[in-house]
């Protein structure tokens, strides 16, 4: 599986418009505001490749009579972001023009992996075999299990230390516009937060202990 990063800095001309006099008080409560309203310019987008693949087994007297198989691309879009609103003034140390600022953990606010993505490799995909085909159903099959081992493995694409570094270079082009020379900006926590969502069907729910 590979993965390409697609970077967005959202609404650059939004930061200019922040601009003000008189920026350097040291008044982490207005810090604190002026940080918060950037919380939609700290997303970083990234779009990965999926390779899906799938076979059908027929079989008689436990013997392998013949074999469908199915191979198709898809691409998923993943959106990270950071929660400003749980940001606090103790969060925020400032000193002349030195600040420090500690953010919460990325998480994952969209997860988007659309059918209309999905293109089947005619050249390798054998659906209709001896005795045997694979359906539309077992499909569906086969891009669930793709977008749970998607989301599976999120924590393991790179996707923390990109974004990490886009919110970084995002907060010290506002904090130097606010006056700041000495910026130092780190992360409560390197976890990807990755919401829950229930992708099991019935029968995985049955098998799994």
């Amino acid at each position: 599986m590979t993965c390409v990063q697609t970077y967005r800095i959202l609404g650059l001309a939004l930061i200019m418009s922040w601009l003000f006099t008189g920026c350097k008080e040291d008044n982490r409560a207005m810090v604190v505001g002026k940080i918060q309203q950037a919380n939609d310019l700290a997303t970083t987008e990234f779009l990965i490749d999926k390779v899906v693949f799938g076979t059908k087994t027929k079989k008689l007297l436990f013997i392998n009579i013949s074999e469908a198989r199915f191979l198709a691309y898809s691409k998923a879009t993943v959106k990270t972001g950071v929660d400003l609103s749980s940001l606090s003034p103790e969060d925020i140390t400032i000193k002349d023009d030195m600040i420090s600022l500690k953010l919460p953990p990325r998480e994952v606010v969209n997860f988007s992996y659309p059918p209309a993505s999905f293109q089947e490799d005619s050249l390798i995909s054998d659906t209709r075999a001896f005795l045997n085909s694979i359906k539309v159903r077992d499909q569906e099959e086969f891009f669930r299990l793709a977008e749970l081992d998607i989301r599976s493995n999120l924590q393991y694409m790179g996707i923390v230390r990109t974004s990490q570094g886009h919110t970084r270079k995002m907060f010290e082009t506002l904090l130097k516009s606010l006056g700041y020379q000495e910026i130092y900006i780190s992360f409560k926590s390197d976890e990807l937060l990755i919401p829950q969502v229930n992708l099991l069907t019935e029968e995985d729910q049955i098998i799994s202990p």
